[in-house]
This record gives C-alpha cells, sequence and structure tokens, in this order.
C-alpha cells in the first residue's frame, strides 16, 4: 500500500485535473450537452462522464493504492470490492440541473475519506471561475482561475456569526418544507440561494454562516465541500446533532440531513 498521507501538496497536485475537468464540462455545455436519464431518474450528461474518466484516471496516477468511488461508476453498478483506510469521493459535475439550465452553480469535486471523516477536497465551480480546495490541519484556501492560470491562492477562515442576523445559504433546486421550517426558528438576517457543493464552500469563505440541508443527498455530493470546511474552521453534524460521518457503503452512500456551521458557537 501507499505510504503517502494526505496534505496540502496532494491536494495542489490535484488541481490541474480538476481546472480540466472543469473545461471539459464548460465544452460539452458549449457545443450542446445531450441529456440522459439515470436509473434514479436523475439526469447525466456526457460532461458528468468526461470530467469523471479524467479525475480517476489522474488520482490513479497520483495514489494508485486508494479506492476511488465515483458517481457515474457507482450509478453503474461499479464500486470497488474494499473500501481502503482512505479512499476517495468523486461527484465530477455536483448540479448537473443547473449545468442544464446553462446557470453557474456547478462544480466539480474530489473529496478524500479517512475513518469516515472528510480530510482533503477540491471544488472548483468552472463558470465562475472559483476553486477552492483544503486539507484538514493545513488549512483552506481559495483561487481565481483564468483561462489556464490561477491566482495566488487566499487563506480561507469561517466567519464570526452575527446571531441577530445570520448569513444563510440554502439549496436552489432542493428547497423543502424541513428547511423552511428549520429556519424559521432563526435569526436570519440574509438568505442567499445556491446550487451544488459551492454552498460548503460559501461558509468556508465567511460568506455564510449556515447552511441545513435536510433532503437526500449522496456522499459524493458532500465530501469535497466538507472537507473544506473543516479545514477552515467550520462543521458539520446531522440534524440530530450527531457526527456526519462517510463510508455508509450499506445504504449505497445515501447521506442523512445536515447542517453547515461556520461560527464554532452556532448551535442546531
Amino acid at each position: 500500500m501507499t505510504v503517502r498521507l494526505p496534505d496540502l501538496a496532494l491536494a495542489e497536485a490535484l488541481i490541474p485535473v480538476v481546472l480540466a475537468a472543469g473545461r471539459a464540462t464548460l465544452a460539452v455545455r458549449a457545443r450542446g450537452a445531450a441529456v440522459m436519464e439515470k436509473a434514479d431518474k436523475s439526469p447525466d450528461t456526457e460532461a458528468d462522464q468526461r470530467a469523471e474518466a479524467m479525475i480517476v484516471s489522474a488520482i490513479k496516477a497520483e495514489v494508485p493504492d486508494w479506492a476511488i468511488v465515483a458517481e457515474e461508476a457507482a450509478s453503474a453498478g461499479e464500486l470497488p470490492d474494499v473500501l481502503t483506510e482512505y479512499f476517495w469521493l468523486i461527484d465530477p459535475l455536483d448540479g448537473t440541473k443547473e449545468f442544464i439550465k446553462g446557470g453557474t452553480d456547478f462544480t466539480v469535486n474530489i473529496g478524500l475519506i479517512h475513518e469516515d471523516e472528510p480530510v482533503l477536497g477540491l471544488v472548483y465551480a468552472p463558470a465562475r471561475s472559483r476553486l477552492f480546495y483544503g486539507c484538514v490541519g493545513d488549512g483552506a484556501f481559495e483561487a481565481t482561475v483564468n483561462g489556464l492560470s490561477v491566482s495566488k491562492a487566499r487563506p480561507l477562515r469561517v466567519a464570526t456569526a452575527k446571531l441577530d442576523g445570520l448569513n444563510v445559504v440554502a439549496s436552489k433546486s432542493h428547497r423543502d418544507d424541513a428547511t423552511n421550517e428549520y429556519l424559521s426558528k432563526k435569526a436570519v438576517g440574509n438568505l442567499v440561494s445556491a446550487g451544488s457543493s459551492l454552498k460548503f464552500c460559501l461558509i468556508a469563505t465567511g460568506e455564510a454562516d449556515l447552511y441545513p440541508r435536510f433532503g437526500p443527498t449522496c456522499e459524493w455530493d458532500t465530501a469535497a465541500g466538507h472537507a473544506v470546511v473543516r479545514a477552515a474552521g467550520g462543521r458539520v453534524t446531522c440534524t440530530d446533532g450527531k457526527p456526519f460521518l462517510y463510508a455508509k457503503r450499506s445504504e449505497d452512500f445515501l447521506n442523512p440531513g445536515f447542517v453547515v456551521f461556520g461560527d464554532p458557537q452556532l448551535q442546531l
């Protein structure tokens, strides 16, 4: 087995493939992406498939001994026989509905799990030219992408919340009654709707304090953003306050509801 441990250098080594995958998604959309339907009725495009193939290939070249769970492969029933101590969760195009309709809130995601928790993540929003990445213990960062170049990354830290006027981010496409009921009990000063794992990143940058999600997600939807939030000093819990953990293979990698907090003083 590989002796390499996750660190910021590993995250930085994967930046080129995240950017390449993002460019590929934009190229597919520019020429018109045919939309297919998965077994679970969710949409799929060539962009999802191309980006995933690129990312999987790059990860295997970088750390060949760690298992990979990737959304497109998993949807086709292709899963590793064993989850290694460290394993990857890949969502090549989170926010496919937003992507299809020409929006900007879609992302390319790579997350690394250790002992049921995300420890490293990269999230790239190609239509917004925003790149977020981090490793727990080494910090979180954001860089702006301009063509093939990347700006000097700035460190990220969650914000100190104004408890009498919270900045909240919530799902653009999956808002439900449970979310609205939860927020009705909070002192919400500003509510922004956003799509994909970008919502996690807005917590990491300090642009938002709170992100509740009661609807269904899968582990590859959340791992990368969760890692960036942890690296920036935030946390994620289940909606009952229990730890939000990964490697739920017996449940097809389905997540329970969760809440993302920036400021440590925030509670359910």
